[in-house]
């Protein structure tokens, strides 16, 4: 799948869109990806950790892999590909005003309580959003801004798979009345890879349609 994807980025944006395919879940993966990486470029501008998995389960039943594996992918690999790749991300900060950057995709279920029972994906997600803090006052003197997105309601195999891909639910519940698309998503990349974020770092930015301002009815 990511070679297809590559495949087609290349071909849209008349570039070179390289594919690494890696299981992200252990240390050990991270670390091969790192180094992989590192023999192919000498150069990085922008980390975006978007790997992520949720574990829904009934309370009484939910298991001790759902725990860790969700708290694995979604928090210690964040931590350790951005260790791992630091140095790149310093070496490419071309001043003060133009520093690399780090984004990190937590989601409004760590900032509201879901209504789905995924008991460690919206603790995973609240323990990204701390780290970003973290993070962004470790790395800032780099210079490397580090910031996170909480999305929303957003089209996507994860969400689907909870709604059988019936979003009709969640659009009615969502003050803006859909769920996000594409251009939501990409617009608030752009502009935290850009100049025009160049004095925030730390911030952790809903991008929900409003979801978040409602009491403990997250659907994602």
């Amino acid at each position: 799948v990511c070679d297809e994807v590559a495949k087609a980025f290349s071909k849209t944006y008349v570039g070179d869109c390289i594919s690494l395919p890696k299981d992200l879940s252990t240390y050990e993966a991270v670390q091969d990806f790192c180094e992989e990486f590192k023999d192919q470029e000498n150069h990085l501008d922008i980390l975006v950790n978007n790997a992520g998995f949720a574990w829904g389960e009934g309370f009484d039943s939910f298991p001790e892999i759902g725990f860790d594996k969700v708290m694995n992918l979604n928090v210690k690999t964040l931590f350790f590909l951005t260790q791992g790749l630091a140095g790149l991300l310093e070496k490419s900060s071309k001043n003060n005003d133009d520093p690399s950057r780090v984004i990190n995709i937590g989601s409004i279920d760590g900032l509201n309580v879901s209504a789905i029972p995924n008991y460690t994906y919206g603790a995973s997600k609240a323990a990204v959003h701390h780290l970003t803090r973290i993070l962004a006052k470790e790395l800032v003197s780099k210079p490397i801004l580090v910031n996170a997105i909480a999305p929303g309601p957003f089209k996507s195999e994860m969400l689907g798979k909870a709604l059988d891909h019936n979003y009709e639910v969640v659009e009615r519940a969502n003050p803006r009345g859909r769920v996000g698309s594409l251009e939501d998503m990409a617009g608030l990349c752009v502009f935290l890879s850009s100049r025009a974020s160049a004095y925030l770092t730390g911030a952790v930015i809903a991008c929900d349609g409003g979801a978040s301002t409602l009491a403990s009815n997250s659907m994602i």
